[in-house]
């Protein structure tokens, strides 16, 4: 499979195809440093510049309990940093759009941010909340990319959740 580049908005290259898996891949694999939990499920992210180059990465639980990955990678990175208009937000699994445990959403931290492109590889099973992540990013006009050839891969690292 070739490597691509799809043009968001205002003309920023984004990448595509094999680099979104790869990206993908790395979150999965950040997701097994999540300290296990019963009630949440272990998450990778990763941000990545338009440049190719990583800005920050995160995972659920990574500096304390209530941390989600997408919040944890977002607070690695000033809120003004301009890599962020032509950045991708990589997540093993759906940003949430609910949340019990903090007052912001991932969904809204994201969109707070300014990314404008989102990778996911596993939609959030209704477990603990009904998720409309990538919904509510794409009404914002955030292109939303699903690979959910990866889900199975992040969804065997939280197979515990699922008294398997």
């Amino acid at each position: 499979m070739a490597d691509t580049t799809a043009e968001g908005p205002e003309g920023a290259a984004f990448p595509s195809g094999r680099t979104d898996r790869r990206w993908l891949e790395r979150t999965v694999e950040l997701s097994r440093e999540c300290p296990p939990s019963a009630t949440a499920f272990a998450v990778g992210a990763v941000v990545v510049g338009g440049d190719g180059q990583v800005v920050a990465t995160g995972y659920s639980r990574e500096s304390h309990p209530l941390d989600h990955a997408e919040e944890a990678v977002l607070a690695k990175i000033a809120r003004d940093d301009p890599r962020l208009a032509s950045a991708t937000l990589y997540s093993s699994l759906e940003p949430c759009s609910t949340r019990s445990s903090r007052p912001r959403s991932c969904t809204e931290l994201i969109l707070a941010s300014g990314i404008r492109r989102v990778v996911f590889a596993w939609r959030e099973p209704d477990l603990f909340v009904d998720c409309v992540g990538a919904e509510t990013l794409r009404a914002a006009g955030v292109e939303v990319v699903e690979i959910p050839e990866l889900a199975a891969r992040a969804r065997e690292v939280n197979v515990r959740l699922f008294g398997a």
